[in-house]
Protein backbone atom coordinates (compact mmCIF):
# COMPACT_ATOMS: atom_id res chain seq x y z
CA UNK A 1 0.00 0.00 0.00
CA UNK A 2 1.20 3.63 -0.90
CA UNK A 3 1.41 6.30 1.74
CA UNK A 4 -0.54 9.24 0.98
CA UNK A 5 2.58 10.75 -0.94
CA UNK A 6 5.33 9.63 -2.41
CA UNK A 7 8.26 11.56 -3.76
CA UNK A 8 10.31 9.68 -6.74
CA UNK A 9 13.26 11.96 -6.98
CA UNK A 10 16.14 11.65 -9.77
CA UNK A 11 17.84 12.86 -12.82
CA UNK A 12 16.62 13.19 -16.33
CA UNK A 13 16.63 9.93 -18.15
CA UNK A 14 17.23 8.20 -14.65
CA UNK A 15 14.21 5.61 -15.20
CA UNK A 16 12.19 7.77 -12.83
CA UNK A 17 9.05 7.74 -14.56
CA UNK A 18 9.36 4.07 -15.28
CA UNK A 19 9.66 3.34 -11.59
CA UNK A 20 6.52 5.59 -10.47
CA UNK A 21 4.41 3.82 -13.19
CA UNK A 22 5.09 0.84 -12.31
CA UNK A 23 4.39 1.85 -8.34
CA UNK A 24 1.35 3.21 -9.02
CA UNK A 25 0.24 -0.02 -11.18
CA UNK A 26 0.59 -2.30 -8.47
CA UNK A 27 -1.70 -0.67 -6.67
CA UNK A 28 -4.33 -1.93 -7.84
CA UNK A 29 -6.55 1.54 -7.83
CA UNK A 30 -7.47 3.43 -10.54
CA UNK A 31 -4.64 5.00 -12.21
CA UNK A 32 -4.90 8.85 -12.91
CA UNK A 33 -1.88 10.29 -14.80
CA UNK A 34 -1.59 14.30 -13.88
CA UNK A 35 0.49 15.26 -17.43
CA UNK A 36 2.19 18.82 -16.54
CA UNK A 37 3.90 18.65 -20.18
CA UNK A 38 3.68 20.95 -23.23
CA UNK A 39 4.43 19.96 -25.93
CA UNK A 40 6.12 23.63 -27.58
CA UNK A 41 8.18 21.73 -30.13
CA UNK A 42 8.63 18.15 -32.37
CA UNK A 43 11.45 16.44 -29.66
CA UNK A 44 8.38 16.99 -26.83
CA UNK A 45 5.86 15.64 -28.85
CA UNK A 46 7.86 12.44 -29.10
CA UNK A 47 8.71 12.57 -26.05
CA UNK A 48 5.14 12.59 -24.58
CA UNK A 49 4.39 9.57 -27.12
CA UNK A 50 6.53 7.55 -26.22
CA UNK A 51 5.57 7.76 -22.22
CA UNK A 52 2.03 7.21 -23.57
CA UNK A 53 2.56 4.16 -24.97
CA UNK A 54 5.14 2.53 -22.36
CA UNK A 55 2.29 3.74 -19.67
CA UNK A 56 -0.32 1.33 -21.94
CA UNK A 57 -4.03 1.33 -21.37
CA UNK A 58 -5.96 2.06 -18.35
CA UNK A 59 -4.75 5.09 -17.23
CA UNK A 60 -6.81 8.26 -17.03
CA UNK A 61 -4.63 11.41 -18.11
CA UNK A 62 -5.60 14.88 -17.33
CA UNK A 63 -3.83 17.66 -18.71
CA UNK A 64 -2.85 19.67 -16.22
CA UNK A 65 0.70 22.42 -16.78
CA UNK A 66 -0.17 24.76 -14.71
CA UNK A 67 -2.78 23.79 -12.14
CA UNK A 68 -3.35 20.13 -10.83
CA UNK A 69 -5.42 21.16 -7.47
CA UNK A 70 -8.63 20.44 -8.90
CA UNK A 71 -7.90 16.82 -10.62
CA UNK A 72 -6.06 16.56 -7.05
CA UNK A 73 -8.98 17.76 -5.48
CA UNK A 74 -11.48 15.23 -7.84
CA UNK A 75 -9.40 12.02 -7.40
CA UNK A 76 -11.05 9.52 -4.57
CA UNK A 77 -9.68 6.72 -2.59
CA UNK A 78 -10.37 4.30 -5.30
CA UNK A 79 -7.70 5.92 -7.15
CA UNK A 80 -3.97 6.55 -7.30
CA UNK A 81 -2.44 10.16 -8.63
CA UNK A 82 0.86 10.30 -11.20
CA UNK A 83 2.01 13.86 -11.15
CA UNK A 84 4.91 13.81 -13.69
CA UNK A 85 6.51 15.35 -13.39
CA UNK A 86 6.99 18.82 -10.99
CA UNK A 87 9.56 19.89 -12.62
CA UNK A 88 7.75 20.92 -15.93
CA UNK A 89 4.99 22.26 -13.84
CA UNK A 90 7.17 24.37 -11.52
CA UNK A 91 8.86 25.21 -15.65
CA UNK A 92 5.91 26.08 -16.30
CA UNK A 93 5.48 28.19 -13.51
CA UNK A 94 8.48 30.33 -14.16
CA UNK A 95 7.66 30.87 -17.80
CA UNK A 96 4.26 31.82 -17.11
CA UNK A 97 5.87 34.79 -14.60
CA UNK A 98 3.57 33.13 -11.62
CA UNK A 99 4.80 33.83 -7.95
CA UNK A 100 7.14 30.16 -7.51
CA UNK A 101 6.57 30.17 -3.76
CA UNK A 102 2.75 31.09 -3.43
CA UNK A 103 2.09 28.39 -6.75
CA UNK A 104 4.32 25.75 -4.85
CA UNK A 105 1.99 26.01 -1.66
CA UNK A 106 -1.27 26.00 -3.48
CA UNK A 107 1.02 22.48 -4.83
CA UNK A 108 1.29 21.11 -1.52
CA UNK A 109 -1.75 21.97 0.31
CA UNK A 110 -3.43 19.97 -2.48
CA UNK A 111 -1.42 16.87 -2.24
CA UNK A 112 -1.84 16.75 1.41
CA UNK A 113 -5.78 17.14 0.46
CA UNK A 114 -6.21 14.51 -1.74
CA UNK A 115 -8.28 11.49 -1.06
CA UNK A 116 -5.89 9.43 -2.96
CA UNK A 117 -2.51 8.18 -2.90
CA UNK A 118 -0.49 10.29 -4.94
CA UNK A 119 2.80 9.39 -6.55
CA UNK A 120 5.00 12.80 -7.62
CA UNK A 121 8.01 12.34 -10.10
CA UNK A 122 10.80 15.57 -9.77
CA UNK A 123 14.27 15.84 -11.50
CA UNK A 124 17.45 16.24 -8.45
CA UNK A 125 18.52 19.75 -9.63
CA UNK A 126 21.13 20.63 -6.91
CA UNK A 127 23.77 18.35 -8.30
CA UNK A 128 25.30 20.05 -10.96
CA UNK A 129 27.51 23.37 -11.43
CA UNK A 130 26.06 26.86 -10.58
CA UNK A 131 24.13 27.96 -13.39
CA UNK A 132 25.87 30.92 -15.21
CA UNK A 133 22.51 33.08 -15.88
CA UNK A 134 20.07 34.26 -12.99
CA UNK A 135 16.81 32.62 -15.01
CA UNK A 136 18.36 28.99 -14.32
CA UNK A 137 19.70 29.87 -11.36
CA UNK A 138 16.34 30.52 -10.04
CA UNK A 139 14.60 27.70 -11.38
CA UNK A 140 17.22 25.45 -10.04
CA UNK A 141 16.61 26.97 -6.18
CA UNK A 142 12.89 27.11 -6.43
CA UNK A 143 13.07 23.62 -7.33
CA UNK A 144 15.31 22.88 -4.82
CA UNK A 145 13.11 23.70 -2.23
CA UNK A 146 10.44 22.26 -4.01
CA UNK A 147 12.26 19.07 -3.72
CA UNK A 148 12.91 19.55 -0.08
CA UNK A 149 9.25 20.08 0.96
CA UNK A 150 7.62 17.32 -1.00
CA UNK A 151 10.15 15.16 0.60
CA UNK A 152 9.63 16.44 4.01
CA UNK A 153 5.61 15.80 3.54
CA UNK A 154 6.20 12.62 1.72
CA UNK A 155 5.75 9.18 3.44
CA UNK A 156 8.20 7.17 1.00
CA UNK A 157 10.61 8.81 -1.23
CA UNK A 158 12.74 7.45 -3.73
CA UNK A 159 15.60 8.53 -5.88
CA UNK A 160 16.74 6.59 -9.14
CA UNK A 161 20.07 6.22 -10.84
CA UNK A 162 20.65 4.37 -13.72
CA UNK A 163 16.52 2.63 -13.21
CA UNK A 164 17.83 1.16 -9.31
CA UNK A 165 15.96 2.76 -6.83
CA UNK A 166 17.14 3.90 -3.33
CA UNK A 167 15.21 4.18 -0.68
CA UNK A 168 15.74 7.63 1.13
CA UNK A 169 12.77 7.86 3.61
CA UNK A 170 10.01 5.15 4.38
CA UNK A 171 9.61 1.69 2.95
CA UNK A 172 8.66 0.38 -0.30
CA UNK A 173 5.32 -1.46 -0.44
CA UNK A 174 5.46 -5.03 -1.17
Amino acid sequence: MLPDLTLIIGGAASGKSDFAEGLVTSCGNDKIYLATAQAHDGEMVAKINRHQKSRGSGWRTIEAPLDPAPALASATANDVVLLDCATLWLTNQLMAKSDLEAASRTLLTALAACKAPVVVVSNEVGAGIVPQNALARQFREAQGRLNQSLASQAGLAVMVIAGLPMVLKGTLPT
